[in-house]
């Protein structure tokens, strides 16, 4: 491998030696192809400078020319409108000058003001006529109310006269029975009963019902024998007469009961021989004095004979006949008073209707022609505001147009000054264009020549660069080769020299190999006591070297903390030299400055402060720059568009202020109203709820029931009702039977009631499901609040109805006949006990 190695060498020196003069020609000719480009680059750069000159010297007049040529258009474009605008304005002149005269303006005002008097004089006689139609109608609702109020009493009247007639007939016998009939077949149930022609005094009537007893039921007729042939046709029943015919009008004594009678006829031989006496003692003191047959009566009824007695006190069925025949005689004469008055105001109601109506009539004709009026008045007044708002504008556009005209007449010249003057900015540019279009041609031609000049010479640099390139990669590469093979070879000959004397060494360890052990040990001792003064030696030399190395640490230590120090003065040196270098130029743009402004610094340092400092004045400078920088863009119109704005934000201030105020005021009224309600709110659930607790109780017989608040906000927190009944443990209402439900639901109107009572309550059947134990304990709660409350119940319950004081019912005397019936019945309590 060696021998191949140098035969290797040997050529490749030998190839190296031939390319040397190779490599250094071709080196040599590239340096001169790279020269020739560089000049014609060189002179294609000139070239390049010269043609973007001139490109921008072109560009400038090409623009000037465009610009004014630009010009030109729009001046003559201007200059035609201003002259269309010119003939415009004119031809408007003379069509404002041809517009409506005075004349119409007067007319249109003249028939404004006619149509406004009449409208006007309408629209009073029509406030007449209102005022008249609302008197009417005043008048008619007046009569409205009293013949409401008067058929109310008409109806009243009526029903307490059906009352008392009924209660009259069942008390006189009038009703029903065999007597009756048989009367009615004598057509003698047309005369009337004793009682009924009777008129007593007020405090004597007791005593006379007593004493005529069943005679009051007795029938009035005008002689006795008549009526006796015909008795024989009666089969049952009993009946009296009395003969009203003879008229008695003597003055019967003071001490008889006659005297206490006005129309006493017929009753002389019934009552000739009854005295008076204001008390019973009186009485019991005349009886002695009585003769056979004769009597004696009190004011209170008590009737005396010679030896009996006989009272009635409110048992009697005769009881009160009397007083009741007075009543329903003034019951009669207030019933006809109220109906002829009833039929009074009906006649002036028809009679202030059919005015009414009349007048309403002619209102509404007088409306319509008011109305008429006021729209054809309203008409010629927006006619008017637009003639004279024509006339207005038409003065003022005739000054407009003046001045319009006069504007562009004015405006009309200055273009043509500026259009003569674009147009010969115009001829001189085209002039210069056609000197740079023979420049351009001449620079055209030019860059022809020089560009294949560049060409040319890029191309040999191109070629003799490649040939250069090749021939340097053939020397490299033989190079590389000789520098690899001649490493190669000194790799070998060193590997060569060590096989050698590794042979020599082998060689060598044969021949001695059988030397004695004995020569072995006692060098290993020697060499073991060399040894451990070795390693004493050693230890030393590590200690000396440990010290040494700490010593070279510390001094290396502060080399570093000097170099440190160097550092910061050479860091300090530069930023000294950059200050001071910064000073010289701030120095030189200061005075520049002062040289540009004129300004002297002896002068400024004599003017200035001595307070006066460079910070002070950078802070400040500073502080302008910020302000300006945040200013931005300068805008002109910034004055004007702040005082806009600043109006408009003082308008928006004082909006946003009203309506702070208005929403406050508002808040505080919700607040208000909020803080009232919650707590009338309050005060009425506690009352509630304590009218509920107490009425529940009376309700039930026991138990307890009480109001709940679902929520915590008492405007919206809901209300449950919570009631057990005595027994029951129910966790909801609607674990109750109806009635239980029923009497809950009266528990709680009940409480309301009590809380603020109305004028009237209805219950319609509230009752049906009650049992009668639950009916009384309800006629006791409505009892009681009777006092406060009007009760008008609906109910088939007979405990209930024995409760009213008034019973209303629907009757049917007749088959198909219904019948209102009414009955009070305190009052018929009283007729049936007296």
């Amino acid at each position: 491998h060696i021998e191949q190695d140098k035969g290797r060498l040997h050529g490749l020196a030998e190839a190296l030696d031939d390319l040397g003069p190779d490599l250094e020609k071709a080196r040599q000719e590239e340096i001169e192809a790279t020269d020739a480009l560089r000049d014609a680059e060189q002179a294609m750069s000139d070239w390049q400078e010269a043609w973007e000159s001139f490109g921008r010297e072109n560009h400038v007049a090409q623009n000037e020319v465009q610009v004014h040529k630009s010009s030109i258009e729009h001046l003559e474009d201007q200059l035609s409108r201003m002259l269309q605008q010119k003939s415009k304005l004119g031809q408007e002149q003379q069509s404002i000058r041809k517009a409506a005269s005075e004349e119409s303006l007067a007319e249109l005002v003249r028939q404004e003001q006619q149509a406004e008097i009449q409208a006007t004089a309408l629209q009073k006689q029509l406030q007449q006529m209102s005022a008249r139609v609302a008197q009417l109608r005043a008048q008619d609702h007046e009569l409205t109310a009293k013949l409401d109020q008067g058929r109310s009493d008409v109806q009243k009247v009526r029903g307490q006269l059906a009352t008392m007639e009924a209660m009259q007939q069942a008390a006189l016998g009038q009703t029903e029975g065999e007597v009756v009939e048989w009367l009615e077949s004598r057509n003698l149930d047309s005369q009337p009963r004793l009682a009924q022609e009777l008129e007593v005094e007020t405090e004597w009537e007791p005593a006379v019902e007593t004493v005529l007893g069943s005679y009051l039921e007795a029938v009035c007729v005008e002689g006795i024998d008549a009526v006796a042939e015909v008795l024989g046709t009666l089969k049952s029943g009993s009946i009296a007469f009395i003969d009203r015919k003879k008229r008695s009008d003597s003055i019967a004594d003071q001490a008889l009961l006659l005297s206490k009678i006005q129309n006493r006829s017929g009753l002389e031989t019934l009552l000739s021989g009854v005295y008076v006496a204001d008390s019973l003692e009186q009485a019991l003191a005349a009886r002695e004095n009585l003769a056979p047959g004769d009597s004696v009566v009190t004011r209170d009824g008590i009737w005396l004979g010679g030896d009996w007695l006989r009272v009635a006190r409110g048992q009697d069925e005769h009881s009160g006949v009397i007083h009741r025949e007075q009543q329903i005689r003034m019951l009669r004469e207030q019933h006809e008073k109220y109906a002829a008055r009833v039929t009074r105001d009906e006649s002036g109601q028809a009679t202030v209707r059919s005015d009414l109506d009349k007048l309403e009539s002619a209102r509404e004709e007088t409306q319509v022609e008011a109305g008429r009026l006021q729209r054809q008045h309203a008409d010629l007044s927006g006619q008017l505001k637009a003639e004279r708002y024509q006339a207005e504008q038409t003065a003022s556009r005739t000054r407009s147009l003046d001045q319009e005209l006069t504007d562009v007449v004015h405006d009309i010249e200055k273009s043509n000054q500026k259009l003569k003057t674009a147009r010969a900015v115009v001829e001189s540019g085209v002039e210069l264009l056609a000197t740079l279009e023979r420049k351009r041609r001449s620079l055209g031609e030019n860059r022809v020549e020089l560009q294949s000049i560049q060409d040319s010479c890029r191309e040999v640099a191109k070629k003799v660069g490649a040939a250069c390139q090749k021939i340097a990669i053939k020397v490299e590469s033989r190079r590389s080769s000789r520098e690899s093979a001649s490493a190669n070879l000194s790799r070998m000959e060193d590997q060569l020299k060590g096989f050698r004397g590794r042979v020599e060494e082998l060689e060598g360890q044969l021949q001695g190999g059988e030397k004695p052990f004995a020569e072995n040990r006692q060098d290993l001792s020697e060499l073991l006591g060399s040894r451990v003064t070795v390693e004493k030696e050693l230890a030393e030399a590590r200690r000396g070297l440990e010290d040494i190395e700490q010593a070279l640490r510390e001094k290396e230590q502060k080399r570093i903390e000097a170099q440190s120090v160097v550092e910061e003065i050479r860091q300090f040196s530069d930023r000294v030299r950059m200050t001071v270098r910064e000073i010289s130029v701030r120095h030189e743009g200061v005075s520049e400055q002062f040289d540009e402004t004129g300004f002297s610094l002896d002068e400024i340092n004599s003017e200035m402060s001595d307070e006066a400092s460079i910070e002070q004045w950078d802070e400040q400078l500073e502080r302008l720059v910020s302000r300006i920088n945040r200013l931005g863009p300068i805008n002109l119109a910034a004055i004007g568009e702040y005082q806009e704005q600043l109006e408009r934000k003082e308008y928006l201030d004082a909006q946003n202020t009203d309506l702070s105020n208005a929403l406050e005021t508002l808040e505080n009224a919700i607040r208000k109203i909020d803080r009232e309600t919650r707590t009338r709110f309050k005060e009425t659930f506690d009352n509630v709820n304590d009218g509920l607790k107490e009425k529940f109780p009376r309700l039930f017989g026991g138990g307890h029931a009480y109001l709940e608040l679902v929520g915590d906000d008492l405007l919206k927190s809901g209300v449950t009702i919570m009631a057990q009944p005595p027994g029951k443990r129910n966790s909801t209402i609607h674990l109750l039977s109806g009635g239980e439900k029923a009497l809950t639901a009266v528990a709680l109107v009940f409480s309301i009631f009590e809380l603020n009572p109305a004028p009237f309550c209805l219950l319609d059947e509230v009752d049906a499901s009650l049992d009668d134990a639950n009916v009384s304990r309800f006629c006791e709660i409505l009892r009681d609040m009777s006092k406060r409350v009007q009760f008008v119940i609906i109910t088939h319950n007979k405990t209930t109805m024995e409760m009213a004081a008034q019973l209303t019912g629907v009757t049917m005397h007749e088959a198909g006949v219904s019948r209102l019936v009414s009955v009070d019945v305190d009052e018929a309590v009283q007729l049936a006990a007296s």
